[in-house]
């Protein structure tokens, strides 16, 4: 059995994982995941006990009772960087012995919902929609670095999008991951289908031309135009593909989530989304409190 060593996984003094400051059993089974700090608060308003609190960093989190399921909301910040981190903490804080520095060989398997906001690339969906990822694009690279991306992606669904949008060779390979399908069966009388992009940044990777002009300004009349067995992207945003994709990898449930609050075709806007993201803080709650472990 592999040793892990202390620089490969950093325990904290106090026993914490290290970007997290989390202890082993202080996190539930069902992880929400929200981006903002801030909003953990919102998530956590709705519990009707507040078991742990714990910040560090963008990392903030707590853990408590909803309608007697017991969750954990925790912040990301932004990018699937820090996705990154989060995912593999998480997963160490269940299937790493701190104590060995091995893996456990009985696994636990998490449910990890992202909870987040996004721009619309069709028409037809619109602001205040909420859009179920089922199949993540990552054009951040991660999931690249890791053994075993083939086997998690949709590779015919890469070559054909690589071929539609001429993708250019100075640009990281995409990559296709679906969300989980219990997930998707859980989410889909409340939301809208998608195929959602997880873009490295906000402006010229999502095609946003502030002062500095994107290498390629069509690059989102291709991806809006893509149709691949019927399915269209819908929407772009900056995290799903790595929860996706190590999600997968490690044997964990994930999905992604989305209050959609901008049109990114008609160029509209809504900064006071606040009514959007409480639905669908509300209505992800209800349903992940009545699937009973």
């Amino acid at each position: 059995m592999r040793k892990i060593p202390p620089s490969e996984l950093v325990i904290n003094g106090d026993g914490s994982v290290f970007h997290l400051h989390l202890l082993p059993g202080q996190v539930a089974e069902t992880v929400v995941l929200v981006g903002d700090p801030g909003r953990v608060d919102v998530v956590a308003s709705y519990f009707d006990v507040i078991e742990s609190r714990s910040a560090n960093r963008e990392f903030v989190s707590t853990t408590g009772i909803y309608n007697g399921k017991r969750i954990t909301v925790l912040s990301t910040g932004i990018g699937t960087d820090n996705i990154d981190i989060v995912v593999t903490e998480l997963d160490a804080l269940f299937n790493v012995d701190f104590e060995t520095r091995t893996e456990k060989k009985q696994k636990t398997t998490l449910t990890l919902l992202r909870l987040g906001t996004s721009g619309a690339l069709q028409p037809d969906v619109k602001i205040g929609d909420l859009v179920f990822a089922r199949t993540s694009v990552g054009f951040d690279g991660l999931l690249n670095f890791y053994k075993g991306r083939d086997e998690v992606c949709d590779l015919a669904m890469e070559q054909a999008f690589m071929e539609h949008t001429q993708w250019g060779r100075l640009l990281t390979k995409p990559y296709f991951v679906n969300a989980d399908e219990d997930l998707r069966k859980l989410f889909a009388d409340s939301t809208i289908d998608g195929i959602t992009v997880s873009a490295p940044g906000f402006y010229g990777p999502q095609g946003r031309w502030v002062r500095l002009e994107p290498a390629d300004p069509d690059l989102n009349s291709k991806i809006e135009s893509f149709v691949y067995n019927g399915r269209k992207i819908t929407n772009f945003e900056m995290e799903s593909s790595a929860l996706a994709g190590l999600s997968r990898l490690m044997g964990h449930r994930a999905a992604t989530i989305c209050a959609i609050i901008a049109q990114r075709v008609d160029k509209g806007m809504n900064t006071d989304y606040k009514p959007f993201v409480d639905k669908m803080i509300t209505m992800s709650l209800d349903k992940l409190a009545a699937v009973r472990d």
